[in-house]
Formats: structure tokens, sequence, C-alpha cells
């Protein structure tokens, strides 16, 4: 009686020995990571690190797949080479597929979510994920990996001891683009280098200079060394990128700093000059008064650090021409002597050309209208020659002084207030005067005057009124007159909302008080 013939289960073909080793070592996975990593960046990889790192995992992948049919050919190879080739296939594919992950997450998601992880992080990362994915493989393959852990410990702490610089550039760079202290793309100096950073490493940082270097400076020196990261301020890192810039030049005494300077900035801001900011504006400034001449500096904000000296120039060519055309020279650098004859002749000349201008302007103000040449002649001896700039305050309301003030070119603004604000009542130019009340009566100043522009005045004090007095008592009554009808005449030209108006007085009461004042 034949029994049940119980058929042997024949062993798995290679094919199939394949199919179940990708399937176990996740084969599949990694060819489709490979293909969505391409499919993500949907071009070649950009810069030279990205593209070393695509051909390590391109490489590692293709050794997976290489090594995965040994599995089935075991019989042809032997079982040994065929376990230790099956255990590098594994460890290519598990590398591989931590790179694939990399290149998917850094170059591919991240770019689209705008978040920036520096290069060291992403190293750290990969290095990390790398040794749990070898150490993994080789235990599945049944591997004791203790003993090499302890003696890769000796051997770090010897490797330690003797890479201590290179140590401290790794950890240097670490810490560079982990407290975001610079970027790639920042414009840097470190002592006397100055350029873009272009690429942060793990042992050293790329800066390109204007000169097309490249200066490979290692990160411990960054780290011991002041940095000046141009055209970035701490406290506001979202405003525009700007570096201020500043070129000088020279100009004699000859001319006024307010006429240089407003020569300067009418060249400047006219048109707009390419990569200087418009705000803030460009700006003139007298920085220092040598011993010959005067040094102004211009002050701009460049906007693309890569063509500074180029700009410098653009902006020191529009200040020659515009000095050209305004007829300002500039300063030679060299020291002027000059030699002029001092004969008794050319003192006389100068004296009496100056003592003509006084008593022009003495003739121009109706408060003395009535005085006679020889008066006005006696008068000018006491005159001082008073120049302001624009903007400088010549007297203050409340202060107590005795003097007044004639006007023989420029233009002074009347202003009263309350201490907090102040308003202006009217404007006075050449030909009138100021600090009248002052002069006759001894009262403090009732109103402020500013120099609206250059200002040349000529200062009369009262000793040399007094004096003219003491010897015409009665022309304390013409000029009371006079005054009450200038004060009038000042009242009607107030501006509207000025605030409070000048004081009213009759003729009668400045009589009184001038001759109280000077006691006649």
């Amino acid at each position: 009686m034949l029994g049940p013939v119980m058929a042997a289960a024949s062993p798995p073909s290679a094919w199939q020995t394949i199919l179940s080793e990708a399937t176990r070592q996740g084969t599949l996975w990694i060819v489709l990571g490979f293909l969505l990593a391409r499919l993500l960046q949907g071009r070649r990889p950009q810069g030279m690190e990205h593209r070393r790192r695509w051909r390590l995992v391109l490489g590692l992948t293709i050794i997976h797949l290489v090594l995965l049919p040994v599995t089935g050919l075991s019989s042809w190879v032997g079982a040994g080479p065929a376990r230790d080739l099956r255990l590098t296939g594994s460890i290519a594919g598990a590398l591989a597929g931590v790179g694939l992950c990399a290149e998917i997450l850094f170059y591919s998601i991240a770019p689209k979510l705008r978040v920036g992880i520096p290069p060291i992080v992403q190293d750290l990362l990969v290095a990390a994920f790398a040794l749990v994915a070898l150490f993994g493989t080789a235990s599945r393959a049944g591997l004791d990996l203790t003993g090499v852990v302890a003696t890769g410990a000796v051997i770090t702490g010897v490797i330690g001891l003797a890479l201590q610089d290179l140590l401290g550039n790794v950890f240097g760079g670490l810490s560079l683009q982990i407290d975001h202290t610079i970027h790639v793309g920042d414009w840097i100096r470190v002592q006397d280098v100055t350029g873009r950073v272009v690429e942060i490493r793990w042992r050293s940082t790329s800066i390109e200079t204007r000169s097309w270097e490249t200066v490979i400076i290692p990160n411990s020196v960054l780290t011991r060394s002041q940095v000046v990261v141009l055209g970035r301020r701490a406290s506001d890192p979202r405003d525009p990128s700007r570096w201020r810039r500043q070129i000088t030049f020279a100009v004699d005494y000859r001319y006024p700093p307010n006429q240089v300077i407003d020569c300067v900035l009418r060249a400047l801001h006219g048109h707009a000059i390419m990569n200087v900011a418009s705000d803030p504006p460009a700006d003139c400034q007298l920085l220092e008064m040598m011993d010959s001449c005067a040094r102004y500096g211009v002050r701009y904000w460049l906007t693309d650090f890569a063509v500074d000296v180029p700009t410098d120039s653009v902006v020191q060519t529009r200040v020659f021409y515009a000095l050209k055309r305004a007829g300002i020279p500039l300063a030679m650098p060299a020291h002027a002597v000059f030699l002029t004859e001092d004969s008794l002749e050319r003192r006389k000349h100068k004296q009496a050309t100056e003592h003509e201008r006084r008593v022009y302007a003495l003739s121009q103000i109706g408060l003395f209208r009535d005085l006679s040449d020889a008066e006005r002649t006696e008068l000018a001896a006491g005159l001082h020659h008073t120049p302001f700039t624009r903007g400088e305050v010549i007297t203050r309301a409340g202060a107590a002084a005795h003097h007044l003030y004639m006007i023989t070119s420029g233009t002074v603004s009347v202003r009263t207030g309350d201490g907090n604000t102040e308003h202006e009542l009217a404007r006075l130019s050449e030909g009138e005067f100021f600090g009248e009340m002052s002069l006759l009566t001894g009262e403090p100043r009732s109103a402020t005057i500013v120099a609206s522009t250059d200002v040349e005045c000529y200062r009369l004090d009262a000793e040399a009124f007094r004096n003219l007095l003491a010897r015409r008592p009665d022309l304390a009554d013409k000029v009371a007159a006079a005054l009450s009808e200038r004060r009038s005449a000042l009242q009607a030209r107030k501006q509207p909302g000025a605030g409070r108006s000048i004081p009213e007085l009759n003729e009668h009461d400045l009589l009184d008080k001038i001759r109280a004042f000077f006691r006649l």
C-alpha cells in the first residue's frame, strides 16, 4: 500500500532571494527617494558642496544596487564573501537613504519653506543619523561593535589632544552659524581684510574681496578677532543694508562755510546718484579748521558695497564740478605766505574805506536820520563789525545787553514765545536794525533774533551813543519820535498767528525812559 508521497519544498530561486533581500533592506524606498529628490530639485544641484554631496549619495545608491544581486549568487561566490558583500551593500543603502533624506529636507523642502539651516548643522545631523544607520545595520548583521566603540574613544582622545587648533576652528565655525553672527552674503571686515562671505565651512570661512581674491580665514581667528559687519545694525536687522561713506576736501577761508556747504548739497541732491541711498540723504559738514584752510566732509550711504571706490569717485566728481561752477577753488596742499607792504598810505586807505561803510550804514537807519555828517562820523567810530551764520541766535528774549545791531546784508527772524514754542513776528533785512530798546532804555530784550541767512551787522554800544547825547540832549526827542514810529511799523508787519504783540509805547513814555537811562 502506497503511502502519501511528501514532496520536498523546492529552494527559492535567486530572483526570489534578491526580491526578499531588497524588501528587507528597503531598496524600493531608496529608489523612490532618489527619484523624489531629483523631481523636487528639478535641475542640477547648485554649489560645489551640494554637487559633492549629491555625487556621494549617487555613488552609495549605485553600490547598493550593484551588490544587491550578490544575495542570490551566494552559491557562486561562496557563503563568506557573499555575506561580506551583502553587509557592504546594506551599509551603502543605509547611508544612501540618510543622504537622500538630507537632500529632500535641506535642499528641497527647507528652501520652499524659507527656513535657513546652517551647513554645519546640516553636517552634524547627517553625521549623527549616518552613525545610527551604520551601527544599526552592522548590529542586524550580527557584528559586535563594543570593542570598536571602546577603541574609538581612546583614539578620539589622542586625536583631540593632537588637533587642538583644528578642533578650535571646527567649534568656531559651529558657533558662528548657530548664533547667526555672520551669514553667507554679509560684507565683513576682519583686521585688514574686507570682503563678502561666500562660504562658512567646518574649518574656515571664505571671503571674496573686491580685488577678485578669495581669502580663507580660520574660524578660530573670527571668534577671537573683532569682526565688523558692514551695513547691518543689530538694533533693527530688517533695515535695508546701507554703509556710510565719507570723502573729504579742503577750501580756503576766503569762502564762508555755509556757501561751500550749500553749493555741495545742491549738487548732491539735484540728481540721483547710482548706488547712493536717498534716505537718509547725503550731507556735507565742516570737519576741521586747519592752519590755512577748512576741511569739509561729504557723507553718503552706499547701497552696493562692491562698488565703494567707483561710487566715491562719482561723488567726488560731482563735488569738484559744483565748486568749480561756483568759483570756489579747492585748497592747494601747501602753505601760502602772503606778503603785503604795510605802508602808512595803505593803512589810511583801509581805514577810510571801512569808515565810509560805517557812515553809510548809519545813514540808512531812520533812527539816526537827523544826525549831521560830523555826528555820524563820530558815532561810526563806536561801531563793531559782527557777522553771524545761519541759525545762530543773535539776541535772546530777556537778556540784558545795551547795544543795537544794524544789518548790512542778510535776513534775521524776530521771534517771541513762552519758552516751549516760538512764533515769528517779522523778518528784518539789509538796512534795518534791532535791539534799539536795549540801547536807548536799558530794558531787557523783548524778542529773540535768529539769523535766517548769513548776516553781516554793525553793533552800536550804549556808551558811544551816550557821548553823543551828552552834547545833543535835544536829539533824544527826535530819537523817541523815530522809535515810536518804528515800533508801529514793526507791529504792522507782524505775521498772522505769531503770538503776542510788540508792546506799545507812546513817544512821551519813550522819551522819559531814554532820559532816565542816559541820565539827561
